[in-house]
């Protein structure tokens, strides 16, 4: 399975599922991403850490940590 970490800068990609548990599950859910969500990658940091992606019509950042729990298609 391909997370959102390895998903390439202009590219949009679908939630097929959410891992991770807890506090990082919750975080990830409160940002309005869940399953069947479009996700368009913006901009990565030299680094790849934070991950600027639109979400919903909203610019969010995410930590690669919490990338790395997202599975899309």
């Amino acid at each position: 399975m391909k997370t959102l970490k390895d998903a390439a800068v202009g590219t949009t990609v679908k939630v097929s599922r959410l891992g991770g548990e807890g506090a990082v599950r919750r975080r990830i859910m409160d940002m309005g991403i869940t399953k069947g969500a479009e996700i368009y990658v913006r901009k990565v940091a030299p680094l790849g850490d934070p991950i600027e992606v639109t979400v919903r019509g909203y610019e969010l950042s995410l930590r690669k940590a919490e990338a790395e729990n997202i599975l899309v298609d």
